[in-house]
């Protein structure tokens, strides 16, 4: 009994009603699943008795079919082993003839927004992953709140307050599958209360407004300075919302300034607007004091946005929502149809990790080894390229510099492709490509600290090429 439980299911459709023999079909099904590759080279197959069993046929009916497939080379078993598919019957699925631009693997890749992912915490996550599934108790295995699990909801909560001076409770926050799912969710409540337009930052991250107009809603581009977004702008719009990133606006850098953010929260007051704010690297500070939130100041009008991508991993997929009450159900529902709630076990997971400090832990360590990859790129930039300016540097995980008025931005991207340096243009983060000064947003995240020279060093050799 315990080797039928264990014994591996093939699927294979059989018609009593068919012209065709028992034996034929089971032959036939088995022939196909190895041509097509679904049944792989070594692929374990189910007792004579047990595929029986499941297909309601004698057991002679399967032993004939196999002891065909044996003589036709397309199975192999020896005495008092198991039947396996054979090696040589199975084709390799065709693979792609040119690799596309986004599986390329780079020696130098530049690209903003990704951290090193060899520096994931796996040990203690493990750690707390087989704590949290033990201590887990029956109820968690069920279909999930949609909003999350609320022991995770707390943590989250507990976290955001001390760490980001945000002020919510384990009801406003929801838990989702990456911001993208994030901003979805909130755009959807938003649908519903009637906003039809929101104000995005120009230059802003392109997915961001991709989410926006999935959901049916008109974007609003408002120009970003050096103190962040333009407040003065945006109150001439009739937006219902906004969507910024005031720690550490992504592409530029910049923080919006106190007096940008005391306008940008009057202007929600007056208008009854919300805003959306994205907090996705303000953890990784150098050489200023923490930014708290806006929504420690505003939870009514602010919908916080929080992410583990940067911290953690991007494959984790797990973000966090901490919600006003006039979205908070709205965004509830939303989630439910979207998938009835974001997967337990990380959930769990990271409850334990939060609870046991090592996200402090993992921050404390990965702030310092960013700091020096940063110091190390500023560095290298002083040497090689001494007369270009670069913004954004006292945080997060990218800097973006100013090329000469007269570069080509396509034209470098390009360029240091062909050398296997990956870059990125200001210009596909503005709404009108065109406008503004070229520049390049080098995320320095994910590349190693001693190759941070050399990788600079070839980009100013493409950029005296391209002058």
């Amino acid at each position: 009994m315990k080797r039928a439980t264990s014994s591996p299911e093939v699927l294979i459709r059989i018609t009593p009603s068919s012209d065709a023999s028992l034996r034929l079909q089971v032959e036939s099904g088995l022939r196909q699943a190895i041509h097509s590759g679904r049944l792989a080279a070594g692929t374990l197959l189910p007792a004579t008795r047990v595929l029986a069993a499941d297909l309601g046929i004698s057991r002679g009916v399967v032993i004939e079919a196999y002891e065909q497939l044996l003589a036709e080379g397309y199975l192999t078993a020896r005495r008092g082993s198991a039947t396996r598919v054979a090696r040589r019957c199975t084709e390799s699925p065709a693979r792609p003839a040119v690799e596309t631009a986004s599986t390329a693997v780079y020696r130098y890749d530049f690209r903003p927004g990704l951290p090193d992912v060899s520096l994931f915490p796996r040990r203690s996550w493990l750690i707390s992953l087989r704590r949290a599934l033990e201590v887990a108790p029956q109820n968690a295995f069920e279909y999930p709140d949609a909003r999350g699990i609320e022991s995770t909801r707390a943590e989250l909560a507990a976290y955001l307050n001390r760490a980001r001076a945000t002020v919510t409770q384990a009801e406003r926050i929801t838990l989702c599958t990456g911001f993208a799912q994030g901003i979805r969710l909130i755009c959807s409540a938003l649908r519903q209360r009637g906003v039809r337009s929101i104000a995005v930052e120009d230059p802003g991250h392109i997915d961001q407004c991709a989410n926006i107009e999935a959901l049916g809603l008109k974007k609003i581009r408002i120009p970003v300075d050096h103190d962040g977004i333009r407040t003065d702008l945006l109150a001439r719009t009739r937006a219902g919302a906004v969507l910024v990133t005031p720690a550490h606006q992504y592409p530029t850098g910049a923080v919006l300034s106190p007096q940008r953010r005391a306008a940008l929260l009057d202007w929600s007051a007056q208008r009854g607007a919300f805003i959306i704010e994205d907090d996705y690297d303000a953890e990784y500070r150098y050489d200023r004091e923490p930014v708290g939130s806006l929504q420690g100041l505003a939870p009514e009008r602010v919908a916080y946005v929080g992410t583990a991508s940067k911290m953690l991993s991007p494959a984790l997929r797990l973000a966090w929502l901490a919600l006003p009450a006039d979205l908070a159900s709205a965004v509830r529902r939303a989630k439910f149809q979207a998938d009835r709630g974001s997967p337990v076990f990380d959930q769990l997971a990271l409850t334990d990790f939060l609870n046991r400090g090592e996200l402090d832990r993992h921050l404390r360590r990965t702030r310092l080894i960013y700091r020096a990859r940063r110091d190390r790129l500023m560095n290298a930039l002083r040497t090689y390229l001494p007369h270009l300016r670069a913004q954004g540097v006292a945080a997060g995980l990218h800097v973006m510099i100013e090329l000469d008025a007269d570069a080509n931005e396509r034209k470098i991207v390009n360029a240091a492709a062909s050398r296997s340096i990956r870059l990125c243009g200001a210009s596909i983060y503005r709404a009108d490509p065109g406008a503004g000064s070229p520049a390049l947003v080098l995320g320095y995240g994910a590349l190693q600290e001693d190759g941070i020279g050399e990788s600079v060093k070839q980009l100013a050799t493409v950029l005296r090429e391209c002058s």
